[in-house]
């Protein structure tokens, strides 16, 4: 018996057929944006399948202790090969900040020791997966200048990033009074930005607590949580993402240089503005504008005030040297690779220092 009051047409209907059937109104068309090939995104080329995967708690082991990489004071494991995230002991804390926590840590079987990256709280998947996909990016990198990246561990919603260990620490708090000292720590860090820089890796974190050292006196970029890939992706890059106090003008105020921002020439004034500050012992913007101070003043300092500069007492070249990191326009800034030609840097490796080497730091004044 069919239902009272049930319409014909719709008790005959037939059954929905997989068959292509023609468009009732053929000139009805949905217009969809075109994506521009030239604006791709390049990724790397994913790991050996035969390798562990670095996001897995199952792994069925520590992987045979590789030969200490020569060019660095800290032994290495070949990129394709993570310890497991239980084969790790904590041995202390070694920083701290808004995106997380530095753990030294020390693996069981070999002995070698890591910097351990936790990174704070539980993230959207969308947000995990930006995540991920940068760590395995800076995975890639390899150069004797930009702190390691051995691999990440993604537990229980938590991301963590092992990292190749600077037993020196950071350059933050520090002041270094030798000119030659600090021109061959600039030639470092300007050799890993000439680096990321030319395979369109922009840092935009670029601080001196972000350059580290260790015992062999070599300073490698570190921490590159805020990094994005620049490849002729669309990203402008101009999030607001990073440590103020570092960040150039025109990153700060989108009204300056036609509200353009070039991330390579930012690095460089972070860069500067992170050198000068080891020079001085002091964030370089005043006497009474910190970097944790008001951030008004500290704004308009940096956006409206004339950049900072080397004291009168130092050397001619690294008044220039400063005075070429720090312009306000971003295109008179030199690029990395410019810099290194420089001669603040070119005479400190002609000339050996005329004295033994300092220590490492100088406490800065109290």
């Amino acid at each position: 018996m069919r239902p009272s009051g049930q319409p014909q047409q719709l008790q005959q209907r037939p059954a929905p057929s997989t068959a292509l059937r023609p468009r009732r109104r053929p000139d009805l068309t949905l217009p969809l944006p075109q994506r521009d090939p030239s604006l791709a995104v390049p990724l790397p080329l994913p790991p050996p399948t035969s390798a562990p995967s670095s996001t897995s708690s199952s792994s069925s082991g520590p992987s045979p202790a590789p030969a200490p990489n020569p060019s660095s004071s800290q032994p290495q494991l070949p990129l394709s090969q993570t310890p497991h995230l239980s084969d790790l002991e904590r041995i202390r804390r070694v920083g701290c900040g808004s995106g997380g926590t530095v753990w030294m840590v020390r693996h069981r079987s070999t002995g070698r020791g890591y910097a351990l990256k936790v990174i704070y709280g539980y993230h959207e998947d969308a947000v995990r997966q930006q995540i991920c996909r940068e760590i395995q990016i800076l995975r890639t990198v390899d150069n004797p200048f930009v702190v390691r990246c051995h691999g990440m561990y993604d537990q229980a919603g938590e991301i963590q990033i092992l990292l190749e260990f600077m037993d020196g620490g950071s350059l933050d708090g520090r002041r270094i009074t030798s000119e030659h000292f600090l021109a061959d720590i600039a030639r470092q860090v300007l050799q890993g930005l000439a680096y990321l820089h030319r395979h369109r890796i922009v840092h935009r974190d670029i601080k001196p607590s972000n350059l580290l050292i260790n015992s062999a006196r070599q300073v490698k970029i570190a921490d590159f949580g805020v990094s994005r890939i620049l490849a002729q992706t669309m990203d402008p890059c101009n999030s607001a993402v990073g440590t103020i106090a570092y960040m150039s003008p025109e990153r700060i105020n989108t009204d300056l240089n036609h509200g353009i921002y070039d991330g390579y020439a930012g690095d460089i004034w972070s860069f500067g503005l992170s050198i000068l500050e080891a020079n001085l012992g002091r964030f370089p913007f005043g006497e009474n504008i910190g970097r944790q101070g008001d951030w008004a003043s500290l704004m308009c300092a940096i956006c409206y005030s004339d950049p900072p500069v080397a004291p009168q007492t130092a050397s001619a070249e690294f008044r220039s040297f400063i005075s070429c990191c720090l312009q306000k326009e971003p295109s008179r800034r030199l690029t990395a690779a410019q810099l290194l030609q420089h001669p603040f840097i070119t005479r400190a490796q002609a000339s050996p220092p005329l004295h033994p080497p300092p220590p490492p730091f100088t406490p800065p004044p109290s």
